[in-house]
């Protein structure tokens, strides 16, 4: 599998693009800004939309998602629990993101625990991670060991609660899961640099 992390928006969203070796349908998970730079990702590899997942509702992580379906139109994957908010007038933040998003007609909510996602030849996973948002999920691939963690676990840190509809029991319970996979696991956070689980259970104090 392929993948090419875009660092994008404001606030430095890790927009995740990734593909089948040999494919040419890709997953777009966190479109959070710079669509052009998103854009010309897919150009560069060939490469259309199969799906776009969002890890949670907050602006900094969907804001590009109206321009990208504009050209690839694809099916639009968020936790009902965010989508009650995200393309709504409250899920703006300005100066960076004056404007949410509006509600993709593509927009698919249907999001259980332990559920399996699959287009393109590539299938992960869902873990639902809530606490730093309601509808907060992560994507695991099993095959590749790699999660995509979103705003649930970074390294050295942990998502905040502090905002609407955080809340920090929650978040904890949900980094109990996180913590049963392998400790080779790769970790791609929502923001900054890469990890690991192993890394994670053993350097994070927010785990301890």
């Amino acid at each position: 599998m392929q993948v090419e992390i875009i660092p994008v928006g404001a606030f430095g969203v890790n927009a995740i693009v990734l593909w089948a070796d040999h494919a040419k349908l890709a997953w777009v998970v966190d479109p959070g800004g710079d669509a052009p730079r998103i854009g010309n990702c897919l150009k560069r590899h060939g490469l259309q939309v199969a799906l776009y997942v969002c890890t949670h509702g907050h602006i900094d992580h969907v804001s590009a998602l109206n321009a990208l379906l504009v050209v690839h139109p694809a099916p639009v994957w968020i936790h009902a629990d965010d989508a009650k908010w995200a393309f709504s007038s409250v899920n703006s933040l300005p100066p960076h993101y004056p404007v949410a998003p509006h509600r993709p007609a593509s927009l698919q909510t249907a999001i259980t625990d332990d559920m399996m996602l699959a287009a393109g030849g590539v299938a992960a996973r869902v873990i639902l991670t809530p606490g730093h948002t309601p509808g907060g999920l992560c994507l695991y691939f099993d095959q590749e060991k790699l999660l995509l963690s979103g705003d649930t676990l970074f390294a050295g840190s942990v998502g905040r609660t502090d905002l609407p509809g955080g809340d920090r029991g929650t978040l904890k319970r949900s980094l109990a899961k996180l913590l049963l996979l392998p400790d080779d696991t790769q970790v791609i956070p929502g923001h900054a640099e890469s990890t690991t689980i192993g890394q994670e259970r053993q350097t994070n104090p927010h785990l301890r």
